[in-house]
């Protein structure tokens, strides 16, 4: 194929990716809102805290759900979030939330510089409820993922959700890998990049 049919195609293919993103947002946004109880969760200091304080009298908030600190692959998506955010938090208030122990998150997020508000759903069903925990032989198997959530006369609903994993449009260290040569090269997170 020649340079300029190959140009020509990627422009082709990047339209028709941006039109397919769109439809998208627009199915999402005809979904009805799922109501969701006021779940409690846990802080840092093991401190019960309403899903409702997180919005801080914003009526918008994403909790991204991750899968704690034994995942290498939610690490590095923590540490990209922690890189967006003051945008996000500009936008909207949010924050992370994985099944361990407060202790543990608090230890891990300060081994990793991370400046966002963890806490735990430990002690809670809520990330069972969304969706992001199906059971296994040994427990729960955790998912990764974000929740949107609005806030109404006192009443959460979740408004979207998306799930994580490699190539996905919400860690983007992996489009740059693919814009080199080898591609992604069979990389793979690490919970130490010295």
């Amino acid at each position: 194929m020649e340079k300029e049919a190959i140009f020509e195609k990627i422009e082709q293919l990047y339209a028709e990716l941006q039109s397919k993103r769109q439809e998208i947002q627009s199915l999402r946004r005809q979904l009805p809102p799922e109501p969701v109880q006021n779940y409690q969760l846990l802080n840092h200091k093991g401190e019960e805290i309403p899903l409702t304080t997180l919005f801080d009298h914003r009526n918008e908030l994403l909790v991204i759900h991750n899968m704690g600190k034994s995942c290498v692959y939610c690490t590095l998506w923590a540490d990209v979030v922690n890189g967006m955010r003051l945008p996000l938090q500009n936008r909207a208030p949010f924050v992370v939330v994985s099944p361990d122990e407060p202790q543990v998150q608090q230890e891990f997020a300060q081994s990793r510089g991370w400046q966002f508000t963890m806490l735990s759903s430990a002690k809670s069903s809520f990330t069972k409820d969304l969706g992001f925990a199906t059971p296994h032989e040994k427990g729960w198997y955790y998912l990764p993922g974000v929740s949107a959530f609005t806030i109404r006369d006192g009443q959460i609903f979740r408004t979207a959700y998306d799930f994580f994993g490699p190539g996905d449009d919400y860690c983007s260290v992996w489009h740059f890998f693919e814009l080199l040569p080898n591609g992604i090269n069979k990389w793979q997170p690490k919970y130490s990049y010295l």
